[in-house]
């Protein structure tokens, strides 16, 4: 029998359940892009069969490392954190003094993980907001350059807090104790996490298309109407308590409460890179993914989402 059909069957049934609905999406989404492709323009058409393709390489890619194990996962999200700190700093104005600065903070990525590898929860929550954020600074004054030196120092800082730290509370996921969650395990944590994340962007973007008039920040989002945002965080709070008691340690009324946060958290995040595109007056972070544009683009949401959902959790539960 194939390894990974065994890998998939010692997973609990909820999660194994879980993994066959997200295929069906994906089925379920290329089917319609098929049937569509006769009524769009040839250019729509296209960006919707990049966004598809590229949802199965996404997916595909995760599932594998979630059920390959804890360590390929790990090292799959310090990856993850270093293409986003990197794209990052592509868009930002970075002065030509700072090179040094910068390699050492990609040098911190596989340092924070590894306090994550050692489930070392005290280092893990204090390393990047304490020492590193006064690191930066330190390090930037060693260098001489005085001009720009605020500018630096504070958008290095924030870049490492959302690529790096934030995104590393979903590895951090993966370490809880497997007994506190018999239903769904550390990867039921995940999935929970990751799937109601991006279904609260399309939810607000179908609730925001369909019934969405009044705007709520037309200089930052145009597209962003009251309308999608409350349908939007409305219907990601229903599905959170559904499937809470199947993923997670959480109960429906707590599942409630979570689908809340993500779905507000969610929606900052997007906001918030949207603000940061414009202000640098670009259109997408990268252009990695097809039809998404950058990992920022992709992950904008999950940067709010992360560590709000963990510390929600871990206050709860563990």
């Amino acid at each position: 029998m194939d390894l990974s059909f065994l890998l998939i069957l010692s997973l609990p049934t909820s999660v194994q359940y879980a993994i066959a609905g997200l295929f069906l999406l994906l089925v379920a989404g290329s089917v319609a892009e098929r049937i569509l492709a006769s009524r769009m323009e040839a250019g729509a058409h296209r960006e919707l069969r990049q966004r598809i393709n590229s949802w199965w390489i996404m997916v595909g890619i995760l599932l594998v490392v979630l059920i390959v194990g804890r360590g390929a996962s790990l090292v799959f999200f310090a990856v993850l954190s270093f293409l986003a700190l990197r794209e990052f700093f592509s868009i930002l104005p970075v002065r030509h003094t700072d090179r040094r600065v910068i390699l050492a903070l990609y040098l911190m990525i596989p340092v924070h993980y590894y306090w994550i590898s050692l489930e070392w929860y005290g280092v893990f929550i204090i390393f990047i907001p304490v020492y590193l954020f006064l690191f930066i600074p330190f390090a930037l004054l060693m260098l001489g350059e005085t001009k720009g030196f605020i500018r630096s120092a504070t958008s290095y800082q924030w870049a490492v807090m959302t690529t790096v730290f934030a995104i590393s509370h979903v590895a951090y996921l993966l370490i809880l104790p497997a007994e506190r969650n018999p239903a769904g395990g550390p990867i039921g944590l995940v999935l929970y996490l990751l799937f109601l994340t991006q279904f609260n962007d399309v939810a607000q973007y179908v609730w925001g298309k369909t019934l969405g008039k009044r705007k709520i920040v037309p200089k930052i989002s145009p597209n962003k109407t009251w309308a999608g945002f409350v349908g939007g965080v409305a219907t990601t709070m229903a599905l959170a308590m559904l499937l809470a008691p199947w993923l997670t340690p959480l109960s429906m009324p707590e599942g409630l409460l979570a689908g809340l946060l993500i779905g507000v958290a969610g929606f900052v995040g997007d906001l918030t890179v949207s603000a940061t595109k414009r202000d640098l007056g670009i259109k997408d972070t990268g252009q990695l993914i097809p039809g998404h544009g950058g990992i920022l683009d992709r992950i904008d949401s999950l940067m709010y989402t992360a560590p709000l959902f963990f510390h929600y959790l871990y206050y709860l539960k563990y």
